[in-house]
Order: C-alpha cells, then structure tokens, then sequence
C-alpha cells in the first residue's frame, strides 16, 4: 500500500482563514447531519459524529452551527433530504479520482461535476472501474518531531502503514479500528490534525505537470456538494 494519496498533501483543502470559510462550513454541516441522521445525535456512542464534530472544530465552526447539523440529523429541526454519493472519475494524465459527495439532488451533482470535469480535461468513470484501485482505510495526521514515539505508539493503536511527509505522519488503520487508534493516540499526548476514513491509492503515479490537476482539483472543491478528492497521483 503506497500510502497517503488525498488531494490535501497538494492543498486542495483551504485554510479556515480564507475566503471560504463559509462554504467549509456548509459542507461540514451536512456531514455532520448525515452522520447523525446515520446512527443518533450522541457523540459519545457515534464514532462517525464525533469525528466530523472533531472536524468542525478544527476550522473554528460555531458551536451553534453543529448544534444545528446534529438536530437536522436526528430529525429534530427540519433539513434537507441528503444522500452520499461516490463518484469515479478519470482527469488529466488520465490520474484516477474518488470524488465523495454529499448532495439533496444526486442528478444536479452528477451534472455539475460532468461539466467540471470536461472543462479540465476530465471525465466520468463507470461505478466501480476505479474504486478497485484504491483501499477504503481509517487515516489519522499528526504534526509531530518525535517520529520514533509515535511510530510505535502507531503500532500499538493497530496501524497498518505509516507516511511521513516532512514532520506530519499519515497513519492508516482498518476502518473498524480507526476510532480506537484516534483515542490510543490522544491518550499518549498526541494532538491529531485530522481522523477520517480516506480513499488511499495502491500504486501512485508521477505526473510532471500538477498545474491541470491543481486546476480541476480546485473547481472540484469550489462545488458546494463535493466532500472530499482522492486521487493516485505522486
């Protein structure tokens, strides 16, 4: 397994502090909602919650706003009727992406992200022709310099690879032990960055020009559906 592929280690995610906080918030909102609607309002009992609400606080989302998301889940204010979707798509370089959507109208996303994509040299991808390319694990980040502690510390919690990118560690576990491994690591000192189950190339490849991708993969993110970008690039 070749490790972290998520469009963030080129910055597709925006900092908190930016222009669009607003639309960070919105679709934080709605997985926060689905993740209540899913499996209850609790936190304590919800692993998938508690991590979105985890999220949530890492760009400074107001304390009314998850509130709010959580009683749309639950039913007890009135929401928009939210599904997740998975697309599969081809772009530039012909690189594989994982696009993890969140929408109350699958038929307007697949239309906006079809024409996202043909303005960037991109297309669709038949359900399933890409996802066998990638592994569904738990991730975990850590900004750290004490590399040997948390490696085996990462061990301890169930790793099943570890990544490094200058002094941030990528850990992977199996989804069932995400939430475990989150709390071992927290116990033994570590602040995480961020927890969250994440598509993860199994062979990546080099692309010489990311300029296309950083193109298509920033269109991708301004739509307000799309959740995540997982790619197999370098």
């Amino acid at each position: 397994m070749s490790g972290h592929s998520h469009w963030a280690s080129i910055k597709h995610k925006k900092g908190a502090a930016d222009e669009k906080r607003g639309k960070a918030f919105s679709k934080m909102a709605k997985l926060i909602t689905v993740a209540a609607r899913e499996k209850g309002g609790d936190p304590d009992t919800n692993p998938t919650l508690r991590m979105a609400i985890d999220s949530a606080k890492k760009i400074n989302m107001p304390k009314d706003n998850i509130e709010r998301a959580v009683k749309k889940g639950t039913g007890e204010l009135v929401g928009e009727k939210l599904e997740e979707v998975i697309l599969e798509a081809y772009g530039p370089n012909k690189i594989a992406i994982i696009l993890e959507c969140i929408t109350d109208n699958k038929n307007r996303t697949l239309g906006e992200v079809k024409k996202i994509l043909s303005q960037y040299n991109g297309k669709l991808a038949d359900e399933g022709s890409v996802q066998w390319l990638f592994d569904k694990l738990g991730e975990i980040s850590i900004e750290t310099d004490d590399k040997e502690r948390v490696e085996l510390e990462a061990i301890e919690a169930g790793a099943k690879d570890i990544e490094w990118e200058d002094n941030i560690v990528y850990i992977y576990t199996d989804l069932a032990d995400l939430d475990k491994a989150k709390k071992h690591l927290e116990s033994k000192g570590f602040e995480i960055n961020s927890s969250s189950p994440s598509w993860i190339a199994k062979d990546k490849i080099e692309v010489g020009n990311l300029e296309p991708i950083e193109k298509l993969f920033n269109a991708l993110d301004d739509n307000d559906d799309i959740q995540n970008i997982y790619s197999n690039i370098q």
